[in-house]
């Protein structure tokens, strides 16, 4: 997907020369099922329990700016691990709550001591501001007065999140000796950046006993009373060196606060279906969760625990999602990537004027260059992706001031794609790295051996992606109506003239009678790679395919060899490369279907799109959470069996976390005619599994809407249930 992608290929391929930034997997994420919290540039993943207990290369952690602040932080009740009874997160991810009791308890000959289950145990635990807050509250459950003895063990290692994933190290920083006060602990880390890091620890109340590592509370409980032991770690890095000290309950108010204020902004889905609007509910407390605040306005980050950073294309991919319930999500991300844009040629960074940035990291190894990801823009579809989201943001919000400042920004991405872009001045927007340290396949689908011939031959580049090409069409034609609006007719034509050339070019090119569907790519001899994949789903989005065409591609990509029942597969099975367990090559993506999903819907085919909600649908029925992970296998659907997880797929994941709001617009046809003041219906359908869908707070022009559909045989009936403002509704058959 981004930078770390899996290490094992197909086909007895030999290892990539970039396998050293891959996901190792050594440990299946999805048998561990953690617990994970996010808060700005903070994250943490916890076992049930809410212990870390991370191995140099485990996943658990407390990761603050791609360090891990803390790798150990474990709880024990009188020298034993307490029993688990339950661990959740609340609906809004505001905080993680851990319920335990304590074993049989033995005294030192071996006497029972405390019989199980008389002591309840609740760890409460939240992130807010670079920081970990946490209380733990014992209550007696005895008709006597008992004391109990917890011990607080605690590490941090400061690995960089590389060298978490399995990338090793030569040499390392130095960790300086424990600073210890009477109610906390400074743990401190200089990296051979330069760079001081520390970890700051604080409990109350005072410990019994107290050191670099280890605390110890002894509290005499009096029948049915609680006690609790408050703990806050802090991480502090160069920018950020002196402790907060606030109180657990005004962080947590804080915390609760903001959140709310953030998802406030959407739109709420309200269905007949319960499971599914557990399902919708989880999708945006975890898109809200991997917002974070930038000076240019919010970011979905890409998704925990490996890609809780800036990327471009997630981001870009998630905020056209989202545009129709939170257009704020879009404006944030289209300003912050215009601030970074590339202005200067730099190929280790793999930047070229006009670029749009792929991925930040701040860790270490960024920071030294160990990895070339510190300010990376190794991706060929970030700036189309970033032209084509202006323009559906415009359509979206009608907002000329944005757009008139994000202009010169909009023609500079375009003047790379012309200019940069074209390697070999064909007309098609291609890639190849420009360092050995950078990406050696810069489409969404970047594992090494995602792109290929038919007979399993790795292509060699520089490459024309299929979904490419339509992305470059889509910049192009939003382009045209950006310059029309801001009265720039000559380029506005101009433009026009050059998307109409590429979709010419793209239909003799790319569209294989034999495959019934595009092909996957164009290598650097333009030789087609003669492949079925998921990726001509996306020409169908942007609206470059031809009609017969498209009704051609979505017969291939609905087919038993490429619909597994939960998804279109990446690759169809039959293909050379074709693996359900591969990361690129046949396994499924909510984000991907989504977008194949409105693009099916563009074109007409609801019932498609329909198939593909239904498919994610049930899938997330059988996930943990209702969460839909960052992908998984492409294995067959069977009757009364969920989906097979992927071992290191991310979950929360934005674009994942996005996906069925996305594919539920698709189903209901629904647009947004600003000038007109009018929200649209064209068509709408809904699956089998719902029978009413209620939309609150419909966001138009300042106006508001609430609106319901109903499903009547194989209609969809529209009405307005409530309106504020100068708003109207129109449905479409």
């Amino acid at each position: 997907m981004d930078s770390f992608t899996e290490q094992a290929g197909t086909l007895g391929a030999p290892a990539p020369e970039d396998a050293s930034y891959g996901v190792l997997a050594r440990a299946s994420l999805q048998e561990i099922r953690n617990r994970t919290l996010k808060h700005g540039d903070t994250f943490g993943v916890f076992d049930h329990n809410g212990d870390i207990h991370a191995d140099p290369t485990g996943a658990e952690g407390l990761f603050h700016r791609d360090t891990r602040y803390l790798s150990r932080l474990t709880l024990a009740i009188n020298g034993s691990r307490p029993l688990l009874l339950s661990s959740t997160l609340r609906d809004d991810n505001a905080t993680l709550t851990c319920d335990l009791t304590n074993p049989d308890l033995f005294d030192e000959q071996g006497d029972l001591r405390l019989e199980h289950d008389l002591i309840h145990i609740r760890r409460s635990r939240f992130l807010w501001k670079a920081a970990c807050y946490e209380r733990v509250a014992v209550r007696n459950f005895l008709d006597r007065t008992v004391t109990v003895v917890l011990d607080i063990v605690f590490q941090a290692d400061f690995a960089d999140l590389f060298e978490v994933r399995g990338t090793t190290r030569k040499r390392r920083g130095k960790c300086h000796d424990p600073v210890v006060g009477r109610d906390s602990v400074l743990l401190g880390y200089t990296g051979l950046d330069g760079i001081e890091r520390s970890t700051y620890l604080q409990f109350s109340p005072r410990p019994a006993v107290i050191s670099g590592g280890r605390t110890r509370f002894v509290l005499t409980l009096e029948p049915r009373k609680t006690r609790s032991v408050l703990l806050t770690v802090e991480c502090l890095d160069g920018e950020h060196r002196t402790p907060r000290r606030e109180s657990f309950f005004s962080a947590i108010r804080g915390a609760r606060r903001s959140l709310r204020r953030a998802s406030s902004r959407a739109a709420a889905i309200i269905t007949s279906n319960d499971i599914f609007n557990e399902s919708l509910r989880r999708s945006i407390s975890d898109l809200y969760m991997l917002v974070t605040d930038t000076p240019e306005g919010p970011y979905p980050y890409a998704g925990v625990p490996w890609f809780s950073t800036v990327f471009g294309r997630d981001a870009l991919i998630t905020a056209f999602e989202t545009l129709w319930i939170d257009p704020a999500l879009a404006r944030g991300v289209l300003f912050h990537l215009a601030a970074n844009q590339a202005t200067d040629l730099d190929a280790a960074a793999d930047a070229e004027p006009g670029k749009i940035l792929h991925e930040v990291r701040y860790g270490e190894m960024a920071e030294l260059g160990e990895v070339p990801f510190r300010r990376y823009y190794g991706s060929i579809d970030s700036t189309p992706l970033f032209v084509m989201l202006a323009g559906a943001y415009l359509d979206r919000t009608g907002d000329m001031e944005a757009i008139g400042a994000l202009w010169p920004h909009i023609e500079a991405g375009l003047a790379w794609i012309e200019h940069y872009g074209d390697r070999d001045g064909d007309g098609y927007l291609e890639y190849g790295r420009r360092s050995e340290q950078g990406l050696a396949n810069q489409g969404w689908k970047d594992s090494h051996d995602s792109i290929f011939h038919s007979d399993g031959t790795l292509a060699k580049g520089p490459i024309a992606l299929c979904e490419v090409q339509a992305y470059v069409y889509g910049a192009f034609m939003a382009a045209s109506a950006m310059a029309e609006r801001l009265g720039h007719a000559d380029v506005a034509e101009r433009f026009a003239r050059r998307a109409e050339s590429l979709r010419l070019a793209f239909a003799r090119d790319f569209f294989d009678p034999e495959l019934g569907s595009y092909v996957l790519a164009l290598d650097g001899d333009k030789r087609p790679c003669r492949v079925l994949s998921s990726n001509a789903g996306h020409a169908l989005w942007t609206g470059i395919a031809e009609h017969v065409h498209a009704r051609s591609v979505a017969a291939a990509l609905m087919g038993r060899a490429s619909f597994s029942g939960w998804g279109v597969r990446t690759i169809a099975a039959g293909q050379s490369r074709y693996n359900p367990m591969s990361y690129h090559n046949g396994s499924v993506w909510p984000h991907d279907n989504a977008l194949i999903a409105a693009g099916l819907a563009r074109y007409g085919l609801k019932g498609e799109a329909v198939r593909i909600l239904e498919g994610l649908f049930a899938a997330a029925s059988y996930i943990d959470l209702r969460r839909l992970p960052e992908l998984f296998c492409g294995f067959s659907r069977l009757a009364s069996h969920g989906p097979t997880f992927y071992p290191v797929a991310c979950i929360p994941q934005a674009w994942a976390a996005a996906a069925p709001l996305y594919t539920l617009q698709a189903c209901l046809g629904l647009r947004f005619d600003v000038e007109a003041g009018r929200i649209l219906f064209d068509s709408p359908m809904l699956p089998d599994f719902l029978n009413t869908v209620h939309l609150k707070r419909l966001r138009l022009n300042g106006a508001t809407a609430d609106i319901s559909l109903h499903r009547t045989g194989h209609a969809v009936v529209v009405e307005v249930e409530r309106r504020q403002g100068a708003i109207g509704v129109v449905t479409t058959t």
